[in-house]
């Protein structure tokens, strides 16, 4: 379904019976799309993926990024900190 800001307004009964029907709802403004509305148990299958991806932990071998805080400290030093 797709719905514009004033569809939210005006027609929000519609709008949560298409999330009930399991409908990702398209949120528009001005006719261009600003973001999906997604069933919640829909949402929650969708974040168990993220983990399927393949980049996904593809750093956890490096040794310098073993001590995050180290790493994290490293890269908000000052540029010219080393000079």
């Amino acid at each position: 379904m797709k719905a514009s800001i004033l569809d939210l307004r005006r027609r929000m009964k519609d709008v949560l019976r298409a999330l009930d029907q399991n409908e990702p709802v398209t949120i528009l403004y001005r006719g261009k799309r600003k973001g999906i509305l997604y069933p919640a148990d829909e949402r929650k299958r969708a974040a168990g993926r993220v983990s399927q991806h393949p980049a996904f932990g593809m750093w956890k071998d490096r040794a310098d990024l073993q001590d995050v805080t180290a790493a994290v400290r490293e890269l908000r030093r000052g540029r010219f900190h080393a000079l």
